[in-house]
């Protein structure tokens, strides 16, 4: 398979397991919001991030020695900034719902997170003007650039027709008042740019992947080539770092609100047998979002591999993961009963993010290097 070929399927695979990461959510009963959540979390941005850079990354421990101090610090301060910003992003939702948090927060993530990495470059924050003219310069980066935007308009629309969809099926849901839709506002932005910060956590630890590569070589995990796997060995700094913080607002939530016990032990009134269901789908959903960036990583490498437009990633998980998210809503039938101009703009919504998709891959494929 070509190598930009696998880097979209493998965009593609990681984009659909976020899509769907909080599906299993609907099926947890009886657990309070900081119960399921920093259960989910501890997989996700833990125990599965760090077994699986032991289990992927040839002599782990020698690239963490070998790592520089200040991208390893870096790496897990920015995502300690994300797991600020997933706290901001379930707040947001209390004020303006989830489309127009969703969509918002998405929008402002691609932009931050693109932008940074085209800024940073190969040589740092320091020599950014150049950094800058040399992805303008590259064929091909007007059609990546399109892309970006044709995609972040789509994100748009979805959120249009998200917010739309909420006022034809619940119109209680949508909040009232200036004041609360100004304070949901600055709360997308929050959550956006911090969410962006992932993206730059792991621009910020390309010097630990390119380590974890160079001591792959000549390795294989189950018959694949061991480079491949280079990103696993940036998640235990950046994901832990979101853990930190995510765990802390958790851990407050559960002594003021007294529901330290859920994990072991259901409220009175719901079935027992609802305990274990509850820890398969909050590991199910931790699961899910590490398989996102596991399989990103992949595509980051292939990408890399013919030397495209590798600072694109970013953007391309994110446009992906909000149009295979609007897909999996509309095979769930969550759209059924609406308007037919919420439809009809959904429609546009999931046509510009397709065409947005399609521009970048064409813009990364006329940017090959010949």
């Amino acid at each position: 398979m070509h190598p930009l070929i696998a880097s979209i399927l493998f965009h593609a695979i990681g984009a659909a397991s976020a899509s769907v990461c909080y599906v299993p959510q609907r099926k947890v009963k009886g657990w309070s919001w900081q119960t399921y959540w920093l259960t989910q979390a501890s997989f996700c941005w833990l125990l599965l991030p760090v077994i699986g850079a032991f289990l992927t990354v040839p002599a782990f421990w020698s690239v963490v020695y070998q790592a520089p101090r200040d991208a390893l610090l870096r790496t897990f301060l920015l995502g300690a900034a994300y797991g600020i910003g997933g706290t901001a992003f379930g707040l947001a939702i209390r004020y303006v719902g989830f489309s127009i948090t969703y969509a918002t927060a998405i929008g402002v993530s691609t932009l931050v997170g693109t932008a940074y990495a085209i800024v940073k470059g190969d040589t740092g924050l320091v020599n950014y003007a150049a950094n800058i003219r040399m992805f303008l310069d590259k064929t091909g980066s007007g059609w990546v650039l399109l892309g970006i935007g044709v995609g972040m308009v789509g994100i748009a629309f979805c959120g249009l027709a998200g917010r739309w969809k909420e006022r034809d099926l619940n119109p209680a849901a949508i909040t009232p008042g200036k004041s609360n839709a100004a304070i949901g506002l600055v709360l997308c932005l929050l959550a956006g740019v911090l969410s962006g910060v992932y993206g730059m956590a792991l621009t910020e630890g390309a010097p630990i992947a390119k380590l974890a590569e160079q001591a792959a070589v000549g390795h294989t995990i189950l018959g694949v080539d061991a480079t491949s796997f280079r990103n696993n060995a940036i998640y235990p700094f950046s994901n832990t770092g979101a853990f930190l913080t995510t765990a802390i607002y958790c851990l407050f939530l559960h002594y003021r609100q007294g529901t330290f016990g859920q994990m072991l032990a259901l409220p009175q009134g719901v079935n027992p047998i609802q305990l274990p269901v509850n820890w398969a789908m909050a590991i199910l959903t931790g699961c899910l979002w590490y398989g996102q960036f596991f399989f990103y990583g992949f595509g980051h490498f292939f990408i890399v591999k013919v030397k495209g437009f590798e600072q694109a990633c970013w953007a391309i998980h994110m446009i992906l993961s909000i149009l295979l998210g609007t897909l999996v809503g509309v095979g769930l039938k969550e759209w059924k009963g609406c308007r037919r101009s919420t439809k009809l703009t959904l429609a546009w919504a999931v046509a510009l993010l397709i065409t947005g998709k399609l521009l970048l891959d064409y813009g990364n494929y006329i940017g090959q290097a010949k």
